[in-house]
């Protein structure tokens, strides 16, 4: 991939779809992870007004540490970046004990709720967003996004940008090197940080990012009788989670009402 001209592409269309909406720039949450330490910075390089915000939920002291010190490396970096970290463990501690969690009620009520997570994190970014003039700007990747689904509806998934979600998750990890950014967020290992214990993405997918892209570049022109071995076992995988999220993939459907009905 040409890194450099990735790079340049995308903060040329960030800042022209900012300035064509008339906005001062973009918000953005930092988890510590690759994504978001690869958007942000991208957003920064616009020269536009960027405000990067970590909002810690539970969380493992390592993805916290990694975050605050990505937003320390934005701010030296760029000048017209702000950071600031918002608590959110009080509000979701309420909110848990508002709906009354019963892990052993409802078997979905774990996914549930740490996708609640996600969902307390959007509308503070959008409440963010709103007051100062900036648009919600999005870390989802390519397999992420449009292969398995593996993000939360309306959570980490509603945002009004998407510059990296036409990347995959190896690319994004080469933008991120020649971003040259914190060892710590180059080195990072995936996760999405909804867990009460530490669960990587490929633990909870129960394959790598490089298997999974693999069979995406090839989905839709190969079928299952086409694979043998571990690369069957991710093709039956990748092809059960990209199922399972066509109601995130495509969108939302609108029932139409024949016109002669309006008469």
């Amino acid at each position: 991939m040409q890194s450099q001209k990735v790079i340049d592409h995308i903060v040329n269309w960030l800042k022209d779809y900012a300035e064509k909406a008339n906005v001062k720039g973009y918000v953005i949450g930092v988890s510590g992870g690759v994504d978001s330490g690869v958007v942000s910075t991208l957003c920064a390089m616009t020269g536009l007004k960027v405000l990067v915000v970590e909002m810690p939920i539970r969380q493992k002291s390592d993805q916290a540490n990694r975050a605050l010190e990505h937003i320390d490396f934005l701010k030296n970096k760029f000048p017209n970046v702000e950071g600031m970290s918002v608590d959110l463990n009080e509000p979701f501690e309420a909110l848990y004990k508002t709906f009354d969690v019963k892990d052993e009620e409802f078997p979905a009520e774990k996914l549930a709720f740490a996708n609640t997570r996600a969902r307390l994190r959007m509308l503070t970014l959008y409440y963010y967003g709103q007051i100062n003039g900036l648009l919600v700007c999005g870390t989802g990747n390519k397999v992420e996004d449009f292969g398995i689904g593996f993000y939360t509806k309306y959570g980490d998934g509603g945002v009004d940008v998407s510059p990296i979600a036409d990347l995959y998750k190896t690319e994004v990890f080469d933008l991120a090197r020649n971003l040259d950014l914190p060892e710590s967020i180059k080195n990072a290992i995936p996760t999405d940080g909804l867990w009460d214990v530490d669960r990587t993405d490929e633990q909870q997918i129960g394959a790598t990012y490089p298997e999974l892209e693999k069979i995406q570049k090839e989905f839709g022109t190969k079928t299952e009788a086409d694979y043998s071995g571990r690369d069957l076992e991710v093709y039956k995988i990748f092809s059960r989670m990209n199922k399972a999220a066509q109601h995130k993939i495509q969108p939302i459907p609108v029932c139409d009402i024949p016109e002669e009905w309006r008469n």
